[in-house]
């Protein structure tokens, strides 16, 4: 192979593939990133710079920020390169690659956040956007409402001037902005959250109320937060990922691979003005609610029905899953006969149809997005994607025995070993209390329900709860298969037929 060339904007007419065609050096600041990780990149970023090699938006740069020391590595590597990426796609027939560049900057990560305050005080900035994960809102997980007795809310309530959270410092830099007579910013989630905008206000004024009720009033009154649906599979990235850069001559520290689909569903609510996102893609809805929910039920839960069975039977990847015959026909079926029952059509797409393009991504082999880090989070994941779907479904009196089997199989994988006998590693925030309630589940089955910031309400369902125990001990005596064949036997021999008749 030819000498690699070091990614940079010196460096961008030597490359072979598509990169950015605008003056970077022109680009000015409109957007504060906080948590630009893979997701990011592959999506908002790339959006907007697509509108910036079609000329437009060059006034919309973003600025990358962090809260958390481990931003720190992904600063260093960026700005090493002029925070430009390396796109890979990876469609199932070939592969291709771009270069982006609608990132300028990215913020020191420093205790008291004030680079981040003062970045997104100045008025230039009229989006501050987030992905942050689904467990960074301070959410209860009982109520659902803010959780103000947290640790990192107490201290920034307490300590207004030296946040340590990405919403401390969005309500120090809007008190800023405030005092000196500029209107508010945008905030906007980018994260996989039923309500993503509706949550991110909450969070934000809450936290404002405990130190400043007239800054909270005024920021719930001004300041904007539109709902939004974000859809790109794009998983982590590690040496092969780095190496198939390399197979386009770029030195990365930190390419990207993505599939190739995405979508983003959009509010139009964005008091201080935004980039035309809709002419490269984007829609902008007044129903986004029946989007997300299309989304979050069918493929965040479904990577749930998914990931906890495969972790447990070792399992590498999502694709892996679906090509696992006993797992694949479960998912059909749940999806089929639980899921999509609780999902509304939007314009031009049916439940099913979406089904049947989120089953053709999940088996895509190229995308390695690993069983671990989709399971990741199980705690907010189980309880943000699949117990809404419980609930709907017993309200409406539906079949609940594959969700159940669903739960069953989370419980299994917490307890912490495969059942080839390797470990399991902590994958959860909660892990000890998650990995202590599945030990003593294996006897006791109810014991994994009565976690009341997890199910709440839901434990007190019989259907439910006579189904997981089935399911659970069947887990225990049998095998994970043995279940799975329990429930989807039928599924699995209807597609042998149709595949052999």
């Amino acid at each position: 192979m030819d000498e690699l060339i070091k990614l940079s904007d010196a460096t961008l007419d030597q490359l072979a593939i598509r990169h950015p065609q605008y003056n970077r050096a022109a680009l000015t600041a409109g957007i504060v990133h906080i948590g630009v990780g893979n997701f990011h990149r592959a999506h908002q970023a790339w959006y907007l710079h697509r509108l910036m090699q079609a000329g437009k938006a060059h006034d919309w740069a973003i600025i990358g920020a962090g809260v958390r020391p481990y931003d720190t590595a992904m600063r260093a590597k960026l700005l090493a390169q002029d925070c430009l990426t390396t796109l890979i796609e990876l469609d199932p027939s070939e592969t291709s690659a771009e270069v982006i560049g609608a990132m300028i900057d990215y913020l020191p990560i420093e205790n008291g956040n004030a680079a981040l305050i003062a970045a997104m005080a100045d008025p230039a900035i009229r989006i501050v956007a987030l992905t942050v994960t689904e467990s960074g809102y301070y959410i209860d997980p009982v109520n659902k409402g803010f959780d103000a007795a947290h640790p990192d809310i107490v201290h920034d309530a307490a300590n207004p001037a030296a946040p340590r959270t990405a919403f401390g410092a969005i309500v120090a830099a809007l008190a800023a902005r405030r005092a000196a007579g500029h209107g508010p910013f945008t905030g906007m989630s980018c994260d996989n959250l039923q309500g993503n905008g509706d949550i991110l206000r909450q969070a934000v004024v809450s936290l404002a109320r405990l130190s400043d009720p007239q800054l909270a009033d005024w920021i719930d009154a001004q300041a904007t937060f539109p709902n939004s649906m974000v859809d790109c599979i794009a998983p982590a990235t590690g040496p092969k990922e780095v190496a198939l850069a390399h197979s386009f001559g770029i030195n990365d520290a930190a390419p990207v691979t993505h599939e190739a689909y995405r979508q983003w569903v959009i509010e139009d609510r964005f008091c201080a003005g935004r980039p035309d996102w809709n002419a490269v893609g984007a829609t902008f809805s007044d129903d986004v609610h029946a989007y997300e929910t299309m989304k979050i039920r069918i493929l965040n839960a479904g990577h749930q029905v998914l990931a906890n069975v495969g972790e447990t039977l070792g399992l590498a990847t999502i694709a892996e899953c679906m090509a696992h015959p006993a797992i694949s026909a479960m998912f059909h079926k749940v999806q089929t006969e639980e899921i999509t029952r609780t999902v509304a059509p939007v314009p031009d797409v049916t439940p099913l149809a979406y089904l049947d393009l989120i089953e053709r991504r999940f088996s895509n082999p190229r995308i390695i997005d690993t069983t671990r880090r989709v399971a990741f989070d199980g705690s907010a994941r189980h309880t943000g994607f699949v117990l809404p779907i419980l609930r709907d479904q017993l309200a409406a009196g539906g079949s609940v025995a594959g969700l159940a089997l669903v739960e069953a199989l989370w419980a299994r994988m917490c307890q912490g070993t495969r059942e080839d006998g390797t470990q399991i590693a902590p994958n959860d925030p909660l892990w000890d209390e998650l990995n202590a309630a599945a030990r003593a589940a294996k006897s006791h089955p109810q014991t994994w329900l009565e976690q009341g910031k997890l199910y709440g309400d839901v434990a007190a369902s019989a259907p439910f709860c006579e189904a997981f125990e089935s399911w659970l001990r069947l887990i225990w005596s049998e095998g994970c298969e043995t279940a799975l064949l329990r429930y989807a036997g039928d599924t699995l021999r209807s597609e042998k037929t149709v595949k052999t008749g």
